[in-house]
């Protein structure tokens, strides 16, 4: 569905206007929502050349299933504090809209001075929530997809790509 070659040529573009929307900053605090974002994560933080630090945040909404359940989870809150500091969300995909949404009123009430957010992929024919990253990488149709750090039962997240998921039988 989607290259690897495409990622990475997207990814540096998404970085470069990171690094111009944060310019001057000294307090970006980069925030992956686990587990699907790791990858993405991993590329984007070497793109972008300002001072950060990386934080992780484990929340589920889906377990194993394919379909969200609508009940998100924190797992893993982050380790350091984001009070006053400008804060990058790096989210793996915008689906129905719950999972962001519920992340971004759990970190603003952590005062971050600032607090955007950036979607690998965006689903927007799923939205269920009225939501929009900051920066998306990929618009997609509502297909079921793994690689790149995106799963189906924790399968496929070290595909070097973007893939659909075929149903068989």
């Amino acid at each position: 569905m989607i290259s690897a070659k495409e990622i990475a040529a997207r990814v540096e573009a998404l970085a470069r206007e990171i690094r111009v929307a944060f310019a001057g900053t000294d307090k970006l605090v980069v925030v992956g929502l686990l587990r699907g974002s790791f990858v993405f994560i991993a590329d984007l933080v070497r793109e972008i050349d300002l001072p950060l630090e990386v934080d992780f945040l484990e929340v589920s909404s889906y377990g194993n299933a394919m379909e969200s359940s609508r009940e998100v989870r924190v797992l893993k809150d982050l380790r350091g504090e984001i009070a006053g500091r400008d804060v990058l969300v790096v989210e793996d995909i915008v689906d129905t809209g719950f999972t962001l949404t519920h992340v971004l009123a759990f970190l603003d009430a952590k005062k971050p001075a600032r607090l955007e957010t950036i979607a690998l992929l965006d689903k927007p024919s799923r939205r269920e929530v009225e939501i929009r990253a900051t920066w998306t990488g990929f618009e997609i149709p509502d297909e079921f997809v793994v690689g790149y750090g995106i799963d189906y039962a924790q399968r496929n997240r070290n595909l070097p790509f973007i893939g659909k998921v075929r149903f068989t039988g």
